[in-house]
């Protein structure tokens, strides 16, 4: 059975995703920093029918990332998808700072966390899915990533998420001859906050055609904003 490593899981976007991909008959590896709140999602699947496992990590730790990447390896071998969408809206140095008030010490946590976490991420999965010519990567930041005039209060959000952004269109011209689909997800939505096309299973839908499709460097979804 292929296996998704959903970085950054969480009840909401997080948990769609392992469904729409678990409905199709994908295992299911969850990260996030919390325990107990994987377990309750390990729950939520398992009555669904899917198989799933998670494994505490934070995105900002390259070893505590690795590790959890290679549990996920050991319990259901070789991974075929890793979505990278890591969320930490109680992280008081995540706060958003607006684009004129910025400094150095304000961007680097966001670059810790959307550049450093999906390189670390990728970094665990990249060899083995170049090794055997197949794999889907997909990173996922907020829309501000690819259109930072957007919301200059988010400034030191957007110039990290653009960070990642970077690297995903830059891994994606860089491996697609080999086999692997490496593609950017900007999300221009208050997800759950609107109509169904704000909602979670709604936007799942977006990274199973995306999977699906296997190709194109990025795929925007839009709505509500």
């Amino acid at each position: 059975m292929p296996t998704i490593a959903i970085i950054g899981a969480g009840p909401g976007l997080g948990l769609s995703i392992a469904q729409r991909f678990g409905r199709e008959g994908f295992t299911v590896g969850l990260v996030s920093r919390t325990q107990k709140n994987l377990d309750r999602l390990v729950e939520e699947l398992g009555s669904r029918g899917v198989e799933a496992a998670g494994y505490a990590a934070d995105a900002t730790d390259p070893a505590a990332l690795a590790g959890a990447i290679a549990q996920i390896t050991e319990r259901f071998g070789a991974i075929d998808v890793l979505s990278f969408s890591p969320s930490a809206p109680d992280n008081a140095a995540l706060a958003p700072v607006a684009v004129t008030e910025l400094t150095l010490q304000s961007v680097r946590p966001q670059l810790d966390f959307y550049l450093g976490g999906g390189l670390a991420a990728a970094q665990q999965v990249l060899p083995a899915m170049t090794g055997r010519g197949s794999g889907t990567i997909l990173f996922t930041t907020g829309g501000t990533s690819a259109n930072p005039g957007m919301m200059p209060a988010f400034g030191n959000i957007a110039v990290g998420a653009g960070a990642l952004r970077t690297y995903a269109l830059s891994l994606h011209a860089a491996v697609a001859g080999q086999g692997v689909h490496v593609a950017h997800v900007p999300l221009s939505v208050w997800i759950g906050h609107g109509g169904p096309e704000t909602q979670p299973d709604t936007i799942a839908e977006h990274y199973w055609t995306i999977y699906t499709k296997g190709e194109g460097d990025e795929h925007p979804y839009a709505a509500g904003l």
